[in-house]
């Protein structure tokens, strides 16, 4: 249902599947619920914080699937191309979320709806077919069993023009480490919530949909999108490739740091994409190295060719872009592995199968990253997967026996794809593999524990809190942890809000390093604002590549008045972030989660501190930054609890 004369920017209304008893409504969202979560993130919180009991299995029928376009999408605006797939997460047991770019985001709204919502559990593999005058569930027999290329291949082919969303053979499988993919290998990853889409026997998203998408003042949409149009065309010449490195190395030897520009990060991003990292992030610390244990000393930038940041776009036939991006960061290439067209791995999966696993081939990492998103795979967890199988293997926890006899040793190319090719097809170790270091040490025993390193069950990313403590907090105590894209305090630079937000603590031009690891009210700030903002991005669907630009450059707050009409101020969305932010922590509140126990430990948290390299000596500590981030919320600063009038103001909103 579109609602004439007040839905502009958002359509009004969500669709709501019911697998179980094959039926497809459409039912209307108030301007109420619009204006105190957004869309997106934000209504799907809502949406799933009532509708989810609280001992729904994650893998059962009474668990919710939502995919969610934002507000600012199909508006004329920027960056605007995100969609996130949402549910209660197998991984976790509590808040599950993965976000996503491509073109499948404005495909949900040009079906009249902001999201579609799955629940129940189908009796045969269907897929949801929805355009302007049809929404049916049809039969998807024969495409289980294909990965996710074949299988946006063949419904494209029969759907000209549609948008599809699908999960592979790990989704199938169950595997809790499966996402969801679009445009052939963009993967809505994180939180296993293709497993709950295979378990529902929901093989694809097909929407096809034309339905005009309103904006209240489309000349000041085109004004705002032009100034941030030339910040992003700004692109002065750049140092090559084989400098990247030696730029790490200096910012690591430097005693003092730079507030940092994300201007700069843009260039980097337009030049070679996520890849540009690589070096830079090894050398300085910020990639974690031989499962959390190593550092830039094994793997310096002399030796780790796999990880130049040349060396990939060289494959490059063409750049990538998702929909209204005029950045265009990712890549087409033609390698010649097992499949010549693939995307362009990004960083987290480079240095999730690079100095991660100590591997240096290139190839592997190609044909790697085309296997796991073929199969519906998230890189990041495969990847840490792969990193305690081989430090298990090394300890002898795993023998060749188990093995089949592949010796699993750091860095060997056949070993990683072998093992990648078992996860796949749950053979053998590969089936014990499959849902994620957390499972696979519970099922191996105290001794395997000691090497599984994760957040409340997800993988963490390939960004080390021992080097941005921010990181290390944002993969604590978010609703849904160890995700790379919660926020850090390189991200709070970058996002430079407080040019914008009254209480996001400005940053100096200089600052001595130590300040980074530092407690107390401005790191909490920060936090709080990092998580807030995010939610706004996530409620608008927009790029956090874009808003690395800068809240003055990427003018979000301006784009969301001039689509909607609303008059709301900078601190209004910051708000709407928070009880965002509250909802999902309510939502974990209702399922049993504890939220201290997502807190990281061991070596990802500095405990024991490394003896060498780049993050030498250095702690997390990870129970102060927690307990001042959930203070900064006016939460119980022991538990992570919101009052019970934060949860019913929120709550009651219908």
């Amino acid at each position: 249902m579109n609602l004439p004369g007040r839905s502009k920017g958002f359509m009004g209304s969500i669709m709501v599947v019911d697998l179980s008893a094959q039926t497809i409504e459409t039912q209307p969202v108030s301007l109420k619920v619009y204006r105190t979560f957004l869309s997106g993130m934000g209504l799907a919180a809502h949406v799933l914080y009532h509708r989810i009991p609280e001992d729904a299995d994650p893998l059962g029928p009474d668990n919710m699937l939502g995919f969610v376009s934002g507000l600012l999408t199909g508006t004329g605006s920027l960056f605007t191309g995100r969609w996130m797939v949402t549910g209660k997460s197998p991984l976790t047991g509590g808040w599950g979320e993965a976000n996503c770019g491509g073109h499948f985001s404005p495909a949900i709204k040009r079906c009249g709806v902001d999201g579609i919502f799955f629940t129940g559990m189908s009796p045969k593999p269907v897929y949801l077919y929805v355009d302007d005058t049809t929404a049916q569930l049809r039969d998807a027999g024969s495409t289980w069993g294909m990965d996710t290329v074949e299988t946006e291949t063949f419904l494209s082919a029969r759907y000209p023009g549609a948008r599809v969303a699908c999960i592979g053979p790990a989704g199938e499988r169950l595997s809790l480490m499966a996402g969801v993919s679009t445009d052939q290998g963009r993967m809505a990853a994180r939180s296993g919530l293709g497993a709950v889409m295979g378990a529902k026997r929901l093989k694809a998203v097909v929407l096809a949909g034309n339905k005009r998408i309103h904006v209240h003042n489309k000349e000041a949409m085109k004004h705002i999108s032009r100034i941030c149009n030339k910040w992003v065309q700004f692109q002065p010449p750049f140092l090559p490739g084989f400098l990247t490195a030696p730029v790490g190395t200096l910012l690591r030897i430097m005693p003092w740091a730079f507030t940092q520009d994300g201007l700069l990060y843009k260039i980097l991003l337009r030049k070679w994409g996520t890849v540009s990292m690589n070096q830079i992030s090894v050398e300085m610390g910020d990639s974690p190295v031989q499962n959390w244990k190593g550092s830039n000393r094994n793997w310096g930038f002399f030796k780790s060719l796999s990880a130049h940041p040349d060396l990939f776009t060289r494959k490059e036939t063409r750049k990538y872009h998702c929909y209204s991006c005029p950045l265009g960061c990712g890549g087409i290439c033609r390698t010649s592995g097992r499949h010549p067209r693939t995307h362009k791995p990004e960083y987290e999966t480079v240095l999730s199968f690079g100095g991660f696993v100590l591997n240096r081939d290139v190839d592997t990492i190609f044909d790697v990253n085309e296997a796991l998103n073929r199969a519906g795979m998230d890189t990041i967890s495969a990847g840490h997967v792969v990193a305690f199988a081989m430090e298990c293997f090394e300890k002898k926890i795993i023998t060749l026996q188990d093995t089949a006899g592949m010796a699993l040793e750091w860095g060997n190319p056949e070993a990683i794809s072998w093992l990648v090719d078992q996860m796949i097809s749950r053979q053998g170790i590969g089936h014990i593999l499959a849902d994620g270091v957390a499972k696979a040490a519970g099922r191996m025993g105290k001794k395997a524990q000691r090497f599984a390193f994760h957040a409340g069950g997800q993988e963490l990313a390939m960004h080390d809190g021992r080097n941005d403590p921010g990181f290390a907090l944002h993969y604590s105590v978010e609703p849904a942890p160890g995700r790379h894209t919660n926020g850090a305090w390189l991200y709070y630079e970058m996002y430079r809000l407080w040019k914008k937000v009254t209480d996001a603590p400005k940053m100096p031009l200089v600052y001595a390093k130590a300040r980074k690891y530092e407690t107390g009210p401005d790191k909490a700030a920060m936090g709080s604002a990092n998580s807030r903002f995010l939610n706004v991005l996530n409620g608008a669907g927009v790029c956090q590549f874009g808003a690395f630009m800068g809240i003055d450059r990427i003018r979000i707050f301006d784009w969301l008045n001039a689509a909607t009409g609303w008059h709301m101020t900078p601190d209004d969305y910051m708000a709407a972030g928070t009880r965002i932010q509250t909802l999902k922590q309510a939502f974990n509140l209702k399922h049993g989660i504890a939220p201290r126990d997502f807190a990281l430990k061991g070596r990802p948290a500095g405990h024991p501190p490394m003896t060498h390299g780049a993050n030498k000596g250095r702690s997390i500590d990870i129970d102060t930054l927690m307990a001042d981030y959930w203070e900064a919320f006016g939460w119980d600063k022991k538990t992570g609890r919101p009052t019970d009038h934060q949860i019913a103001e929120i709550t009651d909103v219908s």
